[in-house]
């Protein structure tokens, strides 16, 4: 606080610009800046008279791309709030001309994936419905080869049975 006061007092007394900047072991910045210029005026003066730059050509460079990046992002902003029909009151009757078919191209394209989504859906159900009538069929086929073994089964037991029982009814009438 202290180079921050005697930075005001040369101001004032001396009546001379100064840009005092300050980090602390902290990572706190503090700074102090006369009150009739900007720190980028000092860093101007600075290179002017001293010849030497701070900035070199390629860190320019990334500050203009990162200013344009900026004002592209919030341009893209503006237009989602539009789209989302958000801050349209200001809006002339050509930008609005311009959302209204942006937003129908939208809802075109929706429409159309839609559709072929609802088709795909479609083909989809119809392979599961002929997938499912021919396992139905095997299956049925499988019972109906089960029944007729099983029958078959029945009639050599009924057939063992009735030899059985006429083998019976012989011993039966031979011992009277």
């Amino acid at each position: 606080q202290g180079l921050l006061k005697k930075a005001k007092e040369i101001t004032v007394l001396c009546d001379a610009q100064v840009s005092l900047v300050i980090f602390a072991s902290s990572g706190k910045m503090h700074y102090y800046t006369s009150p009739k210029t900007t720190l980028v005026d000092m860093l101007d003066q600075y290179h002017k008279h001293s010849g030497k730059r701070l900035w070199d050509a390629k860190h320019e460079n990334l500050s203009n791309e990162i200013d344009r990046v900026k004002k592209e992002n919030d341009n893209m902003q503006i237009q989602l709030r539009h789209l989302n029909g958000e801050d349209i009151t200001s809006l002339q009757i050509k930008e609005l001309i311009d959302l209204e078919g942006g937003l129908e191209n939208g809802l075109n394209s929706v429409r159309h994936r839609q559709s072929e989504i609802i088709n795909m859906k479609r083909e989809n159900d119809q392979m599961l419905d002929e997938e499912n009538k021919r396992l139905t069929y095997i299956y049925q086929q499988h019972q109906l080869a089960a029944a007729a073994a099983a029958m078959k089964g029945n009639e050599r037991e009924m057939e063992s049975d009735y030899h059985h029982q006429q083998q019976q009814q012989v011993a039966d009438y031979q011992s009277q």
